[in-house]
């Protein structure tokens, strides 16, 4: 890890290039701080990435309730997780990049803020972060944790450097009881299953409400392909070509519905844009939108909407009739469809969710998700799904209870929280 900080700041410099938020307070990384050494007693809470900062979202608003006046350290990976951290800071809370893992520079951190303790959210362990705070006396807690079976395996491989790591953990709040089996596997002290803090997530209401207020001007369904990932893309292209060369019947027709894709990963919203185009699509991105799109980019059936902007799935979710899951069509374990369905947008997922495994069973058995083989059966079976009001679509009120059936992890995780928050 020490021999590869040249490559790491390199490639800070080559995403910044496309992201500019990489570039910021780049020596953060290596425990380099422009603000004086506080006094510390700080609560670290490190969430990687987007999906982890909503998380964490959740669980701050628990835990500010149970210990009013905690300070937060938070801590990202990710330019978007960074972003989107900022609107969860309060007065006296710090926001830095997650110190890159040597002993170096984990000690600087844990000197430059004395956290008195770590919460790290669902995945993101580093050997030298769990050494270096066993050695200052920091408590380390995983929480809202998740092991996939491909994960366990890859660690497995790596025990020498993993098992101490999840050994030294000072407690571990699983998501599920088979990601708890799995984290004991690799030598982690399981201390309770709370169940998936993404649950507790409410979706934005204002942007439901004009989700609502555009969808009343709109002629057709929207049927989203949310998260999308790099091939992904082109297994929908030539799905969507094929139907349009040679449709099924009227009621399937790709024409029958708007087209809307929100890439998972915001640098490649140009190179999505491209692809399309490529493809003799005409792109109509949000970012250009003031109130919603106009009667003529509605009518034009060979034009797809582009999501291009970050912290609006609600407003996307919201607008949808139907969303085909990103990262299940490729083998790449999917994404998080607990959102969608909070917004009352059933899914339809590939094969492939094995980092979400549970949640897309569950939402399946409930009726909330629908499993298909391929993005052929996804595209045929969403064109199928709209074809009724969603006051007549069973699969949208099975998302509502869904949700609500699987709330409350974030105040039992915030209780069993507790003693780590108390003052010394």
């Amino acid at each position: 890890m020490w021999a590869l900080q040249p490559l790491l700041r390199r490639k800070l410099q080559r995403r910044g290039r496309e992201e500019a938020g990489y570039l910021q307070a780049i020596e953060e990384r290596f425990g380099h701080y422009t603000q004086p050494v506080t006094e510390g007693g700080y609560v670290w809470v490190h969430a990687v990435s987007l999906g982890e900062t909503r998380a964490a979202a959740v669980l701050l608003q628990a835990l500010r309730a149970a210990q009013p006046g905690i300070r937060i350290l938070l801590t990202h990976g990710t330019a978007t997780g960074r972003a989107q951290g900022v609107s969860l800071l309060q007065d006296g809370d710090v926001q830095v990049w997650q110190p890159w893992d040597t002993p170096a520079a984990v000690q600087r951190f844990l000197t430059q803020f004395k956290p008195r303790v770590g919460i790290i959210l669902e995945t993101e362990l580093w050997p030298n972060w769990v050494a270096q705070c066993n050695k200052a006396k920091v408590p380390l807690v995983l929480v809202n944790a998740r092991m996939s079976e491909k994960s366990m395996q890859q660690a497995q491989r790596l025990a020498w450097l993993s098992r101490p790591a999840y050994q030294g953990l000072s407690a571990v709040l699983a998501q599920t009881q088979a990601d708890a089996e799995r984290l004991q596997t690799l030598g982690a002290k399981v201390d309770a299953v709370l169940g998936n803090l993404k649950f507790d997530a409410k979706p934005d209401a204002a942007q439901l409400t004009l989700a609502q207020t555009w969808k009343q001007k709109l002629k057709r369904p929207v049927v989203l392909f949310t998260s999308s990932r790099e091939g992904e893309e082109v297994m929908w292209l030539d799905i969507l070509q094929a139907l349009k060369d040679a449709p099924l019947d009227h009621q399937d027709h790709i024409h029958a519905v708007h087209w809307l894709v929100v890439p998972r990963h915001p640098q490649r919203f140009d190179e999505v844009a491209a692809l399309i185009e490529e493809r003799g699509w005409h792109v109509s991105r949000r970012s250009q939108w003031t109130d919603g799109l106009d009667a003529e980019q509605q009518d034009d059936v060979n034009t797809i909407w582009l999501g291009d902007s970050l912290g609006e799935m609600a407003l996307y979710y919201g607008l949808s009739d139907a969303a085909l899951l990103g990262g299940s069509f490729a083998p790449l374990g999917g994404q998080n469809l607990i959102e969608s369905t909070a917004c009352g947008c059933p899914v339809i997922m590939g094969p492939h969710t094995f980092n979400f495994a549970e949640a897309a069973q569950l939402a399946e058995e409930a009726g909330a998700a629908l499993r298909v083989e391929d993005m052929a059966q996804a595209v045929t079976t969403a064109l199928q799904m709209v074809r009724f009001a969603p006051d007549e679509n069973a699969h949208v009120q099975a998302c509502m209870t869904f949700s609500q059936a699987h709330r409350g992890a974030a105040q039992r995780t915030a209780q069993a929280l507790l003693p780590y928050l108390k003052t010394n």
